[in-house]
């Protein structure tokens, strides 16, 4: 079975749609909600889904949700991404590949304007090539492997990129020609080109050695900003 992990906190804008496109499909959903005081928790419960509380933060939250689901294949998807038709069975074919120890989706915006095209290509040579998908691409694993490298990191930013970088030491990261198709509002709220930049600006303080914590105030000054 495939285990659906989703982190929220205050997504009721997202969040149905999201559910909906998962409707049909024979997995498990967890919703891991990290506080929200919105109308998240009733969509979810609406939908009779099982949903835990978790401390805010990603890293927790998904963490939290793993452990409370019951498959044997973990997938974990943010709350504005939408998943490909079939997407069982490309998880299920991939993760039974001999030497693949992971696996995402590539990318898709849900916006028309060309600044959208250049992101998802840069984002999908970078998984493509470098074996580095990050979190909005739908990463999925086996719940064996991802005991094994420990889950994500307890940080309070580039969790994913420090999950990825754990498990490629155990195998291939591969990135399926299926698109996820995320929420472009993200790039919007601050501008496609300076969110860009901003991310990898964490991507180089993260290899160079600063701390997640100095780079999460950074990153959340700047979000202000």
């Amino acid at each position: 079975m495939i285990s659906v992990i989703i982190p929220t906190l205050n997504e009721e804008k997202v969040l149905d749609t999201t559910l909906k496109h998962l409707k049909e499909a024979e997995v498990e959903v967890i919703v891991s909600d990290g506080g929200s005081t919105d109308q998240t928790l009733r969509i979810a419960r609406s939908r009779g889904l099982q949903v835990i509380s978790s401390p805010a933060g990603r890293s927790l939250q998904l963490n939290s949700g793993a452990e409370a689901s019951n498959g044997d294949m973990l997938l974990f998807l943010h709350a504005d991404t939408l998943l490909p038709a079939g997407f069982t069975d490309h998880v299920i074919m991939t993760l039974e590949t001999p030497g693949v120890a992971a696996g995402a989706f590539r990318l898709s915006v849900d916006d028309n304007r060309t600044i959208f095209r250049i992101i998802e290509a840069g984002a999908n040579l970078r998984s493509s090539l470098l074996q580095m998908p990050y979190g909005d691409q739908a990463l999925f694993m086996k719940r064996e492997i991802f005991r094994k490298v420990g889950g994500f990191p307890s940080i309070p930013i580039m969790e994913d990129y420090s999950l990825v970088s754990l498990l490629r030491k155990q195998g291939r990261i591969q990135t399926l020609p299926e698109h996820v198709i995320t929420s472009a509002r993200r790039w919007i709220c601050q501008g496609p080109v300076r969110t860009t930049l901003k991310n990898q600006c964490m991507v180089a303080g993260y290899l160079l050695g600063i701390s997640p914590r100095r780079l999460a105030r950074f990153y959340r000054v700047r979000k202000k900003l």
